[in-house]
């Protein structure tokens, strides 16, 4: 059984977050509409109602679907800065959201977790060595035909227990807290309209990474490039020396590619990649949409550089086709913001060592709502909400860091309060 002592604040975050994840909020990608779907807003303007029932007398959505509130400073100190927290309450487009049902665990033994809706949905322990520490906590999953959805409900759930908290206990001495929920991450969408002067806070965290002190402080930088081949169509009957297939052009360009590195399935830590991901093709025309990384910026330029250098040689060796090379902006590495604002990062780490923790750092082979929040004003790291196997029906949470992350929220809230000169 697991020897860790029980979290020191006790809230509805884990009732509240069982009754989030049954709404379904699955965001579109395809979709013109912010939010992308409507049924994101079901769960937006119940947190709406949540928070005024909690005394939070400025809870509102815009039309955006973004929520905002405030709880009120209680700090008698002038000039304590406005510290934000964040999550999104939209789930994965790549796996159902609807009728979830999320199944409690107890005093999970350190076995496999067999999910009772699929036989074959197995958690298995060997395979996620995070289970060995949640012995004798409770594991949350979803029942094996669907996510469970704590990739951001258990965020959501966690910021809302912390203001519970906070609201409950007003001898806590803290400067103004403001907290955001938005629609559309899982489609690279959260901050389309985020307003961060009309959210006013100094810095911000995103509650939505994984494993029990994480402290996520750098990501990729981003781009999307699509590579387009202009063929020739014409009756394949006839196409002798006039057809120029612009899928076999396209196919040569993909056989350029690096085979031994600069591909997800081959890099890992700090290396960046070319992804292919996605092809629309035709004899006409044929694009692949191409995803760049890198954790160096200048060095998406280099791989921008390798994939014009393989389309043109591509197209000299087929006469007749020609390709035209378009770059869009993603996001860029949030730490070129955070080492600008190290306050952002160090009352962190000292929140998670009042807490009892070592923050756990390492770069995020991907983006969040921070990094682009960053370079809009807002420096905002990203902290663990206990979240596991993500985009997936074999996701899970612990119960027992859930509360950990109440306890982080109001413990960092404490700390900037704190490091503010009387």
């Amino acid at each position: 059984m697991s020897s860790r002592p029980k979290p020191a604040f006790e809230t509805s975050c884990v009732e509240r977050f069982l009754d989030y994840v049954k709404i379904d909020t699955q965001s579109k990608e395809e979709s013109e509409s912010y939010p992308s779907t409507e049924k994101q807003l079901v769960l937006l303007r119940k947190l709406v109602d949540e928070l005024r029932a909690l005394g939070l007398e400025d809870a509102a959505i815009d039309e955006y679907g973004y929520v905002f509130a405030t709880v009120p400073a209680t700090t008698k100190k002038k000039g304590v800065p406005t510290v934000g927290f964040l999550a999104h309450v939209d789930t994965s487009p790549e796996m159902p959201g609807d009728g979830v049902k999320p199944i409690l665990h107890e005093s999970y033994d350190g076995g496999d977790l067999v999910l009772p809706d699929d036989p074959g949905a197995v958690i298995k322990a060997a395979e996620n060595p995070e289970l060995a520490e949640q012995v004798g906590n409770t594991i949350i999953t979803a029942s094996g035909t669907t996510l469970l959805g704590a990739d951001n409900k258990a965020g959501v759930a966690e910021i809302v227990g912390a203001v519970e908290y906070l609201v409950a206990h007003p001898e806590i001495p803290h400067g103004p807290i403001r907290v955001g929920f938005t629609p559309d991450e899982e489609v690279g969408r959260g901050t389309e309209h985020f307003d961060v002067p009309r959210f006013g806070a100094k810095v911000a965290y995103t509650m939505d990474g994984s494993s029990l002190g994480e402290l996520e402080i750098e990501t990729f930088s981003a781009d999307v490039v699509t590579v387009a081949f202009q063929g020739f169509n014409t009756h394949p009957g006839y196409a002798k020396g006039k057809m120029v297939n612009a899928i076999k052009v396209a196919a040569d360009f993909l056989n350029r590619l690096p085979k031994d590195g600069l591909s997800p399935e081959t890099t890992d830590g700090y290396e960046g990649y070319v992804h292919p991901y996605v092809v629309d093709a035709s004899v006409e025309r044929t694009a692949i949409r191409v995803l760049l990384r890198d954790f160096d910026t200048p060095g998406l330029r280099d791989k921008e550089a390798l994939l014009r250098k393989l389309a043109d040689e591509t197209v000299a060796g087929h006469p007749g086709s020609s390709v035209t090379v378009e770059v869009v902006e993603q996001y860029r590495n949030m730490r070129e913001v955070l080492d600008d604002h190290p306050e952002a990062v160090e009352n962190a780490r000292e929140a998670m060592r009042r807490i009892g923790l070592e923050s756990i750092e390492r770069p995020i082979r991907g983006g969040t709502d921070g990094s682009r929040l960053c370079f809009m004003g807002l420096p905002t790291p990203n902290l663990f909400a206990g979240e596991h196997n993500f985009h997936s029906p074999l996701e899970w949470v612990s119960t027992y860091d859930m509360h950990k992350a109440v306890e982080l929220i109001v413990t960092l809230a404490r700390v900037w309060e704190e490091k503010t000169p009387a």
